[in-house]
């Protein structure tokens, strides 16, 4: 990992920074939501939002790295979050929580360039690399969990409404990760890749390595995101655990997320990736029979450290896989499917999570995931006997 370039130890550090946004709204939005809300139900909104409007600004976010650069776009991105950021305040001054909301749909901009990170990261290596470096930049995930629970805390006091200077620190962080972007030197010349392919997009998504790809990140963010969007108002907000409890909860969540990247170079030279994306969902399924045992403070923060891991496990194969199965000129065309049908079946996720939750039950929200997790294991069982 050592051998990398510049470039993908700037992309991590920008990842860290990015990341710290989408904990930071996971950790606080729920929360803020629950006080500004006019129905209970609708707290998560805030959460949710962001990730449909990640899934609505994919496709034109991806567009603009077609035509300008993912330089240019990645720092402009960095301006864009502070405008917003700025707007987040206003409308929690002002307690108007469906501009806060829309607020936090435009964030999702931000939550689609920083995904475009990893495959920036992909194009700076060699192919023998990838995983390497698809791994490191996900490591800025492990700094992430601290940076945007941590910031959320600190900041909380700082002004007379709550979370204002919470907001102000983050929009800091996001001056840091213009600094560095500077910095970043693409590795190719992007107008010469926006060629059009010779296939057409029918044979591309017929191929099994993108179906298997797409499937494999597409489940694990919809069962990630729907579990751990419910988590906050589950513990904090309807069984009484502390605010420092579910911070400690979700910053361990995100650890796991990311911390296996370390590994997982290793983990798939000697497993491969596709019985690597299976103990993936296998790790699931363990994460949601303890969550299902009990609400206790343990059962939460074991089933969220699992469910962590198999994201992890799940995202990488998937991003990797994907890679497979497109030419260099047919990348932004397939990488825009892909993120399109990721972020948009994890925006219906998130959506429904704090609806699920408050009308049902944290039960209810957990075994509703089941039948997605076996059609998955089975997904991947074809495409391993298939590749052996």
């Amino acid at each position: 990992m050592l051998d990398l370039p510049k470039n993908v130890w700037i992309l991590t550090a920008c990842q860290s920074l990015f990341m710290s946004l989408s904990v930071f709204i996971v950790f606080v939005a729920g929360i803020i939501g629950s006080d500004l809300s006019p129905v209970k139900s609708l707290s998560t909104l805030p959460v949710a939002t962001i990730v449909v409007g990640a899934a609505v600004s994919v496709i034109p976010v991806i567009k603009l790295m077609s035509i300008f650069g993912r330089k240019k776009v990645f720092l402009s991105a960095c301006l864009y979050t502070i405008l917003l950021i700025s707007l987040c305040i206003f409308s929690i001054t002002k307690e108007m929580f469906f501009l806060f909301s829309f607020s936090s749909f435009c964030l999702g901009a931000s939550v689609s360039t920083m995904m475009q990170f990893r495959f920036a990261a992909i194009e700076s290596v060699e192919p023998e690399k990838r995983p390497s470096a698809t791994a490191v930049v996900l490591l800025g995930g492990l700094v992430s969990a601290f940076l945007g629970t941590e910031v959320a805390t600190l900041g909380k006091h700082y002004f007379e409404t709550d979370f204002v200077g919470s907001f102000v620190l983050l929009a800091f962080l996001f001056v840091i990760a213009f600094i560095l972007m500077t910095f970043f030197q693409p590795a190719v010349k992007f107008k010469e890749q926006v060629d059009e392919s010779k296939r057409p997009l029918l044979e591309i998504v017929k191929q099994g390595s993108f179906i298997v790809a797409v499937c494999a990140a597409t489940t694990g963010y919809v069962v990630m995101s729907f579990i751990m969007t419910a988590t906050p108002v589950s513990m904090h907000v309807m069984d009484g655990h502390s605010l420092h409890h579910t911070k400690i909860v979700l910053q361990s969540h995100v650890i796991a997320m990311f911390l296996p990247s370390l590994f997982t170079a290793i983990i798939v030279r000697y497993m491969g990736l596709t019985r690597m994306m299976l103990l993936g969902v296998v790790l699931f399924f363990i994460s949601i029979i303890i969550a299902f045992v009990s609400h206790a403070l343990t059962n939460y923060w074991w089933s969220l450290v699992l469910l962590g891991l198999g994201w992890n496990f799940l995202f990488i194969g998937g991003t990797n896989l994907l890679s497979r199965s497109y030419n260099e000129n047919e990348k932004f065309k397939v990488q825009s499917i892909n993120d399109f049908l990721v972020f948009g079946l994890q925006a219906l996720a998130a959506l429904s999570a704090g609806w699920f939750v408050f009308n049902f039950s944290w039960e209810v929200v957990l075994l509703s995931v089941i039948p997605l997790l076996f059609m998955q294991f089975a997904l991947l069982l074809w495409w391993l006997k298939k590749k052996d």
